[in-house]
C-alpha cells in the first residue's frame, strides 16, 4: 500500500479563541493510503504542528500489502505524532470500506439513523458577542468554549438569548479552587454537563473535584476531554467522571476510538464524540462512531470557508451520514 499526503490549509469562517489561544487557520495535512483518505488536524496545544507531521510520514515505513489486516498494519505506524497516526487509521479504514464497497459505519455494524444531534462551539469572546452568536446560530445545543474571567458573564449572557441545551468547555482552562467556586455558579444556568474543567494531568483533581461537589449538593455531569486519550486513561478516571470526550485526533485513530468508547460504557459513562478544525474528511471518519455515542460535538466543517471534500451532511443539527464506500467522502 503506497502512503502519500498533501498539505490542507483551512480559512476558518471566524477567529476560533479558546483558553489556549486563537487561530484564523489551521494547516492541516491530507493522508492518503491507496485510495483511501485521512486527515491529521494540526492542534497546538498537543504539540502537533504540520512540519511535525511530514517529519513523521516521512519516518514512515512500508504498511504492508493487506488493508483487511487493520491492526497489523496500524501496529507498524511508528511512535511519533497522534494525528499523522489517525490520519493513517483514518486512511485505512476509508480503504478498508472502498475494498468491500460498504460504509465504515455498516462494516462496523452501527445504524445511520441513531445519530445524536450535533452542538455548534462558540468560541471565546467578549460575552455581548457569544451571545449574538448564539442567537445567530439557532441550534437546540450549542457548546460554550470558556477559561476567562468573564466566564460566568458569558453563560448568562447566551442563557439570556436561547433556550438552547448548553454545554461548557473549560479546556483545563481552570484551577481546582477557580473550578469548586465556578461550577456552583453556572449550574443555574441550566447546563448539560461541563467539559474539561481542570487541566490536563490533574487526574487525581477530577476524584477531589467530585468529592467536593458532592458535599455541596452539586449535580453536574463532569466530562473529560484533554485528560482522556486513550482507553487507558478512562479506566484511570472511572469514578471520578460521568462522561468521555472521544476524539480520533486524541486516541490515534478509530480503532482506539472504539476501545476508549467500549471501556467507557464499561464503566457507566457517557460519551460525547468531539473533533477539532478538521474538514469533512475527518469529521465524517468520527461520524461513523456516533450512533454509539450520546452526545456529538461534529461542527468543524461548519466553522471553515474551504471544505475540499463533501461528506458528513448538516440539517441544522441533524446529521447524516455518506452512504458511499469507506468514509463515503468525495473531493468536491
Amino acid at each position: 500500500m503506497k502512503l502519500h499526503w498533501e498539505p490542507l490549509t483551512l480559512d476558518l469562517k471566524t477567529t476560533f479563541r479558546v483558553a489556549h489561544g486563537a487561530s484564523e487557520q489551521r494547516h492541516n495535512v491530507l493522508i492518503y493510503l491507496d485510495e483511501g483518505v485521512g486527515e491529521a488536524a494540526t492542534v497546538p496545544y498537543y504539540g502537533e504542528t504540520r512540519e511535525g507531521i511530514l517529519r513523521y510520514l516521512q519516518s514512515v515505513p512500508d504498511l504492508g500489502k493487506d488493508p483487511f489486516d487493520l491492526d497489523a498494519v496500524l501496529a507498524r505506524r511508528p511512535a511519533g505524532s497522534r494525528a499523522a497516526r489517525a490520519a493513517i487509521d483514518e486512511a485505512l479504514h476509508d480503504l478498508w470500506g472502498k475494498k468491500l464497497g460498504q460504509p465504515l459505519y455498516k462494516l462496523l455494524g452501527l445504524n445511520p439513523n441513531k445519530l445524536p444531534l450535533t452542538s455548534f462551539t462558540i468560541g471565546i469572546d467578549e460575552p455581548e458577542v457569544m451571545a449574538e452568536q448564539a442567537r445567530a446560530a439557532k441550534y437546540p445545543i450549542i457548546k460554550i468554549k470558556l477559561g476567562s474571567e468573564k466566564d460566568e458573564a458569558i453563560v448568562a449572557a447566551i442563557r439570556s438569548v436561547t433556550d438552547a441545551k448548553l454545554l461548557v468547555d473549560a479546556n483545563a482552562g481552570w484551577t481546582r479552587e477557580r473550578a469548586l467556586k465556578i461550577i456552583p455558579r453556572l449550574v443555574e444556568y441550566e447546563l448539560e454537563l461541563i467539559e474539561q474543567p481542570l487541566a490536563v494531568e490533574d487526574v487525581e483533581g477530577y476524584f477531589w473535584l467530585k468529592q467536593k461537589l458532592r458535599q455541596q449538593n452539586v449535580d453536574i455531569p463532569i466530562f473529560a476531554d484533554e485528560t482522556a486519550k486513550t482507553s487507558h486513561d478512562v479506566v484511570k478516571l472511572a469514578g471520578a467522571i460521568d462522561g468521555v470526550v472521544v476524539k480520533t485526533m486524541k486516541s490515534e485513530g478509530i480503532r482506539e476510538a472504539l476501545r476508549m468508547i467500549h471501556t467507557a460504557r464499561a464503566h457507566d459513562m457517557q460519551i460525547m464524540l468531539g473533533c477539532f478544525i478538521e474538514s469533512s474528511v475527518g469529521v465524517t471518519a468520527a461520524a461513523h462512531l456516533a450512533p454509539l455515542c450520546d452526545y456529538a460535538d461534529l461542527d468543524g466543517p461548519l466553522l471553515i470557508k474551504n471544505d475540499p471534500y463533501r461528506g458528513l451532511k448538516y440539517d441544522g443539527a441533524q446529521l447524516t451520514l455518506p452512504d458511499g464506500p469507506g468514509l463515503g467522502v468525495i473531493r468536491k
